[in-house]
């Protein structure tokens, strides 16, 4: 099986570098976004300059962009996946999307002769690159099974969620947890560190109680030492995924006062140049523009 990968960024590099390792042929699409890829062209991946291009040569194609507006212009777009699909050819978007999109892109898809599954990923860059992502799978069974030897080279748990659409729908779930659990850790952090606590004081009472988890772990060194590194995901994009949960909830399918609340959180801190930090450095931010 060939594989073709469009996007690859922080999470796509460490995707495609296991793809490698895995064995597969690995065509790339050539973006002035993508991060370093000498290690990768050294291991024998190549380039291609177009989604059409990429399509034309592969088997299964695996999209890592930034959010449903890349995922349509590089299906749909000029020289886009879909205009050069190969019949039976597996589109998986590891991408964070909207639901509603993904299914008109996977009906899209389905047209042209593919198949599509939604796989966006859980955890972070340096699982991507030690081929230990969780993966949450929406699309037919028979699909994923053929994807399968590919999805396995870089995750360490693939849970199949439910059809087409469900894979993004329970990403957003998480994220808005994962998310609103590190902005309500970082305000405190901030606010105990304005109120004279000493940093190791509040982890080690957080630790003991209620407040441990992996969320306070990643927000470690950014508390003690002011090092965000551990957690590589911009406000921006947490904004976007933020904004995403709330599109999908709607005003009338259910409750999401409180997804409102963390995302105006987030965005009241902003200012220029804020929106690419990593989100631990929320917990300067909530300090204000004179801390």
């Amino acid at each position: 099986m060939r594989v073709g990968i469009i996007g690859v960024g922080l999470m796509g590099h460490g995707i495609a570098l296991n793809v490698l390792k895995g064995g597969f042929p690995l065509i790339m699409l050539d973006h002035s976004g993508n991060q370093p890829i000498d290690d990768l062209i050294e291991m024998g991946a190549k380039t291609i300059d177009s989604p059409s291009g990429v399509a034309n040569e592969t088997d299964l194609i695996i999209l890592c962009v930034t959010g449903s507006p890349e995922v349509e212009a590089v299906l749909t777009g000029k020289l886009g996946v879909i205009s050069s699909l190969k019949p039976g050819a597996i589109v998986v978007d590891c991408t964070t999307a909207l639901p509603d999109s993904t299914e008109r892109m996977a009906e899209l898809v389905i047209a042209a002769g593919g198949r599509f599954l939604d796989a966006p990923m859980t955890r972070l860059a340096k699982q991507a690159h030690e081929g230990t992502l969780n993966i949450l799978v929406g699309g037919e069974v028979d699909v994923l099974e053929a994807a399968l030897p590919v999805l396995e080279t870089f995750t360490e748990n693939i849970d199949h969620v439910g059809a087409v659409g469900v894979g993004h729908r329970m990403k957003l779930l998480h994220n808005y947890v994962s998310i609103g659990h590190l902005t309500v850790l970082a305000e405190a952090a901030a606010n105990a560190a304005q109120m004279g606590v000493k940093p190791q004081i509040f982890l080690d009472v957080l630790t003991k109680g209620s407040g441990q988890g992996i969320t306070l772990e990643r927000l470690r060194n950014c508390i003690l030492k002011g090092d965000t590194s551990d957690v590589p995901f911009t406000i921006r994009n947490a904004i976007k995924d933020m904004n995403y949960y709330r599109d999908m909830v709607g005003d009338d399918k259910g409750s999401k006062i409180v997804a409102d609340s963390i995302s105006d959180a987030m965005t009241s801190t902003l200012g220029s140049g804020d929106e690419d930090a990593y989100l631990p450095e929320l917990i300067r931010l909530f300090q204000g523009p004179t801390k």
